[in-house]
């Protein structure tokens, strides 16, 4: 079985003293932990310079919310790629529901995205999920289809390879509704197969495909034990140490079992 990965979207939350401590617990209580499990922060672009010098003493990745699909310049409020390469940061978010609904990002800008983070050897953590109404109309697997074939599915293999999938129900995101581990299960396993078709079994079997939406302690353990579910992307969950450490507690369990 391969790794699991627990990865924290703390979103546009936390101040820079709460954003320490969180961290710093975080790290603390992963040092003796297994290779099993690995664990992503990813705080607001103001706390990724802290995040990274404590990561450097622990066992945590660090991760970036978002990227701008441009290169240095004249682009008032963007982080570039060069930036976060700087930084030594590990991963970025790109394609979460509330970029693509508030910030109006398009496939386009999502492509130029996953290049930019691509080209700056960043992992990209792409989201993809369906609207509640999609799913009531039996439209899921169209939508999360199309969605993978305008933006990573025209990516090279080699570049596919260096990304992570997040499968974010968009009506399970901040409700406190979450897919069942049969609903989790179904659609990763579709996401895999579409992978299979465009890149090979290989690649579609070493794809990080990740759970989000309502992720919390009490049903982490049985949505990381579905075959095809390979961890979470943690929200609300990821900001309280406790319950984050919990998370990280049952993928432990599952790659135990395993």
């Amino acid at each position: 079985m391969k790794n699991i990965i627990v990865a924290g979207n703390w979103k546009s939350n936390v101040n820079f003293s709460d954003a320490e401590d969180l961290i710093v617990e975080i790290a603390e209580n992963s040092e003796d932990r297994s290779n099993k499990v690995e664990v992503i922060i990813c705080p607001p672009f103001v706390y990724l310079e802290m995040a990274t010098d404590i990561q450097q003493e622990s066992n945590l990745f660090i991760g970036a919310q978002n990227i701008s699909s441009h290169e240095n310049g004249a682009y008032t409020g963007e982080i570039s790629g060069e930036m976060l390469k700087s930084m030594d940061v590990n991963f970025a978010i790109i394609g979460h529901s509330e970029r693509r609904k508030y910030f109006n990002e398009t496939d386009d800008i999502l492509l130029d995205k996953l290049n930019m983070a691509l080209k700056n050897h960043i992992n990209p953590i792409f989201c993809i999920g369906e609207l509640l109404e999609e799913r009531q109309a039996d439209k899921h697997f169209e939508v999360i289809k199309q969605q993978l074939e305008n933006t990573v599915f025209k990516l090279s293999k080699e570049d596919f390879e260096h990304v992570t999938l997040a499968y974010e129900p968009v009506w399970a995101i901040g409700t406190g509704v979450t897919a069942s581990k049969e609903q989790a299960q179904e659609m990763h396993a579709f996401i895999r197969n579409l992978i299979s078709e465009k890149f090979g079994e290989v690649i579609a079997d070493e794809c990080f495909i990740l759970y989000g939406g309502s992720c919390n302690a009490s049903n982490a353990y049985e949505l990381f034990s579905q075959p095809d579910v390979d961890g979470g992307l943690i929200g609300g969950a990821s900001l309280k140490a406790d319950e984050f450490l919990k998370i990280i507690d049952a993928a432990e369990a599952v790659t135990a079992k395993s």
